[in-house]
């Protein structure tokens, strides 16, 4: 009875130590999410400044509010494959817009439309005005990212890889593409806007609140049985 009393004692002490690990490592992921979030406000909520203004550094750049003008290439657009949108499957379409005064053109994301496969979509009919002065904020585009994220098919990606993508176009494209908040002129013939991501915690408190009381349980488990035997 001592040994199994002994065992038991060294199980629920291993096991408590792993999660006190996971509920502390929850915590850290909170404080990192609540940073991610607060930094994300910090430039979404700011005043709307000229593309050509962002910074050069894509990751301060990224969620900044920026305005937009220029002619969209609708010859030349690209879908975003496998893009949900409340539990239907569809794809985003980024469609290039040439800006005044430079040969580089950046990617927009005009919004989502319905696809029965999510990768392939009539583009035609979701074109919008030939020309586009809105606001948009700022993500950057992924480089150095492995094949598998290329195109499945002529003009469809499953990533948006900066290197993959600059092959499909007739000219320069900019290392950070726009998503369009403005709204669309006709709600029915325009692709709807992509929602912008809720700034919440997630699930890393109460996580963490479940993997502490695990440690808990294991201790006083271990002390009643210890104390019965």
């Amino acid at each position: 009875m001592r040994t199994r009393a002994m065992v038991l004692v060294g199980a629920s002490i291993l096991f408590a130590s792993l999660f006190t690990w996971l509920g502390f490592w929850q915590i850290r992921r909170l404080h990192e999410k609540q940073k991610y979030n607060d930094t994300v406000a910090s430039r979404r909520f700011l005043p709307p400044i000229s593309f050509d203004s962002i910074p050069a550094d894509t990751l301060t750049s990224r969620f900044r509010r920026v305005t937009l003008a220029g002619t969209y290439d609708y010859q030349n657009q690209v879908v975003w494959t496998l893009r949900g949108r409340d539990g239907s499957p569809g794809v985003n379409i980024l469609t290039p817009l040439r800006r005044p005064g430079t040969d580089t053109a950046v990617l927009v994301n005009r919004g989502w439309v319905y696809s029965p496969d999510a990768t392939r979509v009539d583009l035609d009919p979701w074109n919008e005005a030939d020309s586009l002065k809105g606001d948009a904020y700022i993500l950057p585009l992924h480089g150095n990212r492995s094949a598998e994220g290329g195109p499945i098919r002529s003009r469809s990606f499953r990533s948006l890889n900066l290197e993959e993508l600059r092959r499909v176009f007739p000219y320069p494209i900019a290392p950070v593409f726009a998503v369009l908040t403005t709204a669309p002129v006709d709600s029915v013939a325009n692709p709807p806007r992509v929602m912008l991501i809720p700034l919440d915690e997630g699930s890393h408190r109460s996580y963490a609140f479940q993997w502490f009381s695990f440690a808990a349980i294991s201790i006083i488990g271990a002390v009643i049985f210890t104390r019965k035997t």
